[in-house]
């Protein structure tokens, strides 16, 4: 196969059977491969999407300069097209950013804008959208993507992923477990299988700290998961019970993962894992189960595979544990 540019490799990802990491489990666990997108993740599909779209209708043009809010990954893979387009491109970020993505976005020829204040739920997400609103002010070109509210994110999701799903797959599954921060990915893919399988059950996996689904923010430091504010996109009446994983327990899914099924993920696979073992030791009947691994593994060696950071994580969770805290209230009342 002979493609026209590196925007016609994403998607069509593959979809494995986790037979090694849930071999002594009841369960058929499949996982599909976002990381074998062009830029390494998922963000590649709305990202391409929402650029693509938006230069067809006009919204966007040759002399627009193009700026998002983003933790990582969207950044890089807008970073990538806007420059496949001779786009300029500024990605608003925060601390948690790691210096690898840096580089990566500033390779692509992308723009950094730092925030270093917090918002009021501790974490960054509201002040990088304040910075963002006030560069659009400034600038008269500005374009933001907003894939907090942009209904093009989660179409992208439901015609990509849900499209291929429906495609590969021989049979329906009986849940879905996705990871949630924007929201565009569950909903998309979500409401694109329900229209085949109306039975599915969807379980959004959250991070601890973040206040997606009414709980109270406290530190985190994997970004890609969970949020501290609600993004516009999520409508939380079409999802079902959300089971939240912190750091620890994401890390060590991750390296489980890698060590058995010798796929080399990053922190939020690893979320969508620990959220898959403790939803299958729970069940009563044998289930057939899905999920997404978004992104690989490379950009999270300072974090998710360093034996010092893990470490301190891990002294984090069971300070957690102890005062006797072991889920979302929704999990524990259920």
């Amino acid at each position: 196969m002979i493609l026209h540019s590196i925007l016609d490799g994403i998607g069509k990802t593959p979809i494995v059977n986790l037979s090694r990491m849930f071999n002594d489990s009841r369960c058929e666990v499949l996982a599909k491969l976002e990381m074998f997108n062009p830029c390494g993740s998922i963000k590649d599909r709305p990202a391409h999407h929402i650029i693509e779209r938006g230069l067809a209708d006009g919204s966007i043009s040759s002399r627009s300069h193009i700026i998002e809010s983003s933790s990582g990954n969207f950044a890089i893979a807008l970073a990538m097209i806007c420059s496949m387009h001779g786009l300029r491109f500024t990605a608003v970020v925060d601390p948690k950013l790691s210096p690898v993505n840096r580089q990566i976005i500033q390779c692509y020829g992308g723009n950094i804008e730092l925030v270093t204040e917090k918002d009021r739920q501790g974490g960054y997400l509201e002040t990088r959208i304040e910075r963002v609103k006030h560069m659009l002010r400034e600038q008269p070109d500005a374009v933001w993507t907003n894939q907090y509210a942009n209904e093009r994110n989660w179409q992208s999701h439901y015609h990509g992923e849900g499209e291929e799903i429906l495609r590969d797959l021989d049979r329906p599954v009986d849940y879905l477990v996705l990871g949630v921060s924007t929201s565009g990915t569950i909903h998309g893919i979500t409401r694109r299988l329900r229209e085949a399988w109306p039975a599915l059950k969807v379980i959004p996996v959250d991070a601890f700290g973040s206040v997606l689904f009414g709980t109270s923010p406290a530190v985190r430091e994997l970004p890609g998961l969970g949020a501290s504010r609600v993004p516009e996109l999520l409508k939380r009446d079409e999802l079902g019970e959300v089971i939240q994983i912190d750091d620890y327990e994401s890390a060590v899914a991750c390296r489980q993962l890698v060590k058995r099924e010798g796929i080399f993920a990053g922190g939020s696979s690893g979320s969508v894992i620990a959220a898959i073992q403790r939803l299958s030791a729970r069940l009563l009947q044998p289930a057939r189960i899905l999920t997404i691994l978004p992104d690989r593994g490379e950009r999270y060696l300072d974090t998710v595979y360093n034996d010092q950071w893990l470490l301190r994580m891990r002294e984090r969770h069971f300070a957690r544990m102890t005062k006797g805290f072991t889920g979302t209230p929704q999990e524990q009342t259920a």
